[in-house]
């Protein structure tokens, strides 16, 4: 960070008010710490889906690394591990006392814990947030879970193998093959971190955490607002179905009065539904800026009454909506402004460091004048999900699909597996109920062009955005942002551009009024591919369109420093897009004229300037690595709080 650097500015008292409601929210809303007080990570992992029987698992682990992947051979699970580390940080990181960069094949977890004693008649289920990136699990030498898939969680079930107040020894393997096609986001494939790939993550690096869940239990909650309706469709999938039970939801303002109820068989329906319908005078709209919620309590009753299980969440009343080439939030134009989050950082990778570390990324990005983000090539901690609900900040939902390139020729080069389909419907499943998440985004610059043959990128691309569609028919979905658009008729078309130049920007970008708006491609030579004309992307078709990535721009301040200094110096250890600028002043500049650009354009429903944070070599954020202040944020939120030209009436 250089010299001149601005300390960090006030808020302006709107998003003063903001924060200190989302910490009031969260006090009421949050489930209570279920650790020791040195544990890392000690806060509730599944914020909408939480009993109060649980204990976080997070700690010291016996650790090994298996560098052959012959651990079964060599006997490791049946003797204790050579090291230790702390959970839940990867190996790679220092914050997991490990700290090694090389490739790891294959990974070994081992520690004994012991059921509380107060569980009496409920079963333990062990649990995982993730794992990097195939995990087999197992207690007391039984195997008791497999999982492929290193961005969404899974769980096993201990009954029969540990009951109340006996101990249970878990042992876990991750592998994380250097050579697989798999899901990487942006884990690099090479030794080192290079270009907009960083360094990798092996084995567990979400929560782990037992849960005491009864007998007949909620499996799930699925809660999807209509704001016509002014109510909440609620499926809440069931562990098995009893004579006589019954669902019931309150609803109340968090930590006042109860506003509405409902009730309806559980003993017909696997998963029962009901409309929790809420009262005209008691209706809340959580929108961007207003995290209006409301806490739920749900219960499966029994014959008699009893509560059989009980567990807690809570939701927010909103709506998205499409018309032409408008995308509208609560029936509102909204102008997206939102920024690229990688969600890294330096001593953690992607894990979050503490639970207020997401807290500190939204208030930086709500005081540079973002009003959202796009959680970027990783299925981010649920944690960062509760406060962007808390705190009314726009989300586009994204999976890590980066891993599978240049596996073959040109036009086949894509590779993604069928793995893909499943984890992502995972990550769907999880986070369908976060009013926060405003639009889904399975896959991200799947560069390859398009010819007469059907690839497996083709039909993996259909296949994720049907199952999302089907999942949730709530949100917009954008089957690949920036490229390949490949599902004729999606709901969103968008394009990446990394122009640096305003002026050339601006003829690039102005087509979009004609229906012709800018697509990125590939210059084929006549040659190279028959029957393919460098397209990535079926052609746009009059949906709502927006710049999904631009901006980038290089600013290194030590680097530029020398380059004044030394004439002729090139030399660069970072990297970013274009061409690197001399000075601070020209990064206003250039960002402003960019951004300029895209809230003139009528038609445009927003944008996502690249990025957050500096990460690792990337020197392309508007703070650095360590959060601290190299730009004056103040000065990019004057920009950005111009009205829209796409907002205005």
């Amino acid at each position: 960070m250089s010299t001149s650097s601005p300390a960090a500015a006030a808020l302006p008292s709107h998003l003063t008010d903001l924060f200190a409601a989302a910490d009031s929210l969260a006090a009421l809303l949050d489930a209570p710490v279920s650790a020791a007080g040195d544990v890392p990570r000690p806060e509730h992992p599944r914020p909408q889906l939480h009993r109060p029987t649980w204990l976080n698992l997070n700690g010291t682990w016996q650790f090994e690394i298996d560098g052959g992947d012959s651990g079964i051979d060599r006997g490791i699970l049946e003797r204790e591990l050579e090291g230790e580390i702390t959970v839940p940080f990867a190996p790679e990181t220092e914050a997991s006392g490990i700290g090694t960069l090389d490739f790891l094949e294959a990974v070994w977890y081992r520690r004994t814990i012991t059921v509380p004693a107060d569980w009496e008649g409920l079963r333990p289920i062990l649990r995982f947030g993730a794992v990097d990136h195939d995990a087999t699990v197992w207690a007391n030498g039984q195997e008791v879970a497999r999982h492929r898939g290193g961005f969404t969680p899974f769980s096993a079930d201990l009954s029969g193998i540990a009951r109340a107040g006996e101990e249970v020894e878990i042992v876990v393997r991750a592998r994380d093959h250097r050579d697989a096609l798999q899901a990487r986001g942006k884990q690099s494939v090479w030794y080192h971190a290079t270009h907009a790939t960083y360094p990798r993550t092996t084995g567990i690096w979400q929560t782990v955490w037992l849960e005491g869940v009864p007998e007949v239990a909620i499996r799930s909650l699925r809660v999807i607002p209509s704001l016509a309706g002014s109510s909440f469709a609620i499926d809440a999938p069931l562990s098995a179905n009893r004579p006589g039970t019954v669902l019931e939801v309150r609803a109340s303002v968090p930590g006042g009065e109860e506003v509405a109820s409902a009730q309806v068989r559980a003993d017909l329906d696997l998963a029962p539904h009901l409309e929790l319908a809420i009262p005209a005078e008691h209706v809340r709209v959580w929108g961007p800026g207003a995290p209006e919620l409301y806490a739920l309590s749900v219960r499966l009753l029994g014959a008699e009454g009893e509560v059989l299980d009980e567990v807690s969440s809570y939701a927010g009343l909103r709506s998205t909506s499409l018309d032409g080439r408008e995308f509208r939030i609560n029936g509102q134009k909204v102008f997206q402004r939102l920024v690229l989050d990688q969600g890294y950082w330096a001593e953690t990778y992607m894990t979050s460091p503490t639970d207020r570390a997401m807290v500190e990324d939204i208030r930086l990005a709500y005081e540079a004048g973002f009003n959202g983000a796009r959680l970027h090539q990783k299925v981010f901690e649920e944690r960062m999900l509760f406060w962007a609900d808390l705190h009314g900040y726009l989300v586009w939902g994204e999976f890590g699909d980066w891993g599978v390139s240049g596996r073959g020729g040109l036009g086949h080069n894509q590779q993604p597996t069928a793995a893909f389909i499943g984890q992502w419907i995972e990550a769907v499943a999880r986070d369908i109920s976060h009013p926060s998440i405003i639009g889904w985004c399975p896959l991200n610059e799947t560069h390859q062009v398009i010819h007469d043959r059907l690839t497996v990128l083709d039909d993996v691309t259909q296949a994720m955005y049907d199952a999302t569609k089907l999942a949730d028919p709530s949100r917009p979905v954008l089957d690949a942002s920036g490229y390949s658009h490949r599902v004729r008729g999606a709901d969103i078309y968008d394009s990446h551009s990394y122009e640096q130049d305003p002026e050339a920007f601006r003829a690039e970008q102005s087509g979009l009024a004609e229906g012709a708006p800018y697509v990125n491609r590939r210059d084929l030579a006549p040659d190279e591919m028959p029957h393919a004309d460098g397209s990535f992307s079926l052609p746009y078709a009059g949906q709502p369109y927006f710049v999904s990535e631009y901006g980038g721009i290089w600013w290194n301040a030590e680097e530029a420093r020398r380059a004044a200094e030394e004439a002729g110096n090139n030399a660069a250890a970072s990297w970013g897009y274009g061409q690197r600028i001399g000075s601070e002043e020209e990064l206003y500049t250039r960002f402003e004229g960019l951004t300029r650009v895209l809230l003139e354009d009528p038609e445009m429903f927003g944008y996502c300037y690249t990025q957050m944070t500096d990460v690792f070599q990337e020197k392309n954020g508007i703070v650095d690595f360590a959060r601290g202040r190299k730009l004056d944020l103040a000065r990019l939120r004057a920009v950005q709080e111009q009205t829209a030209a796409y907002e205005r009436d």
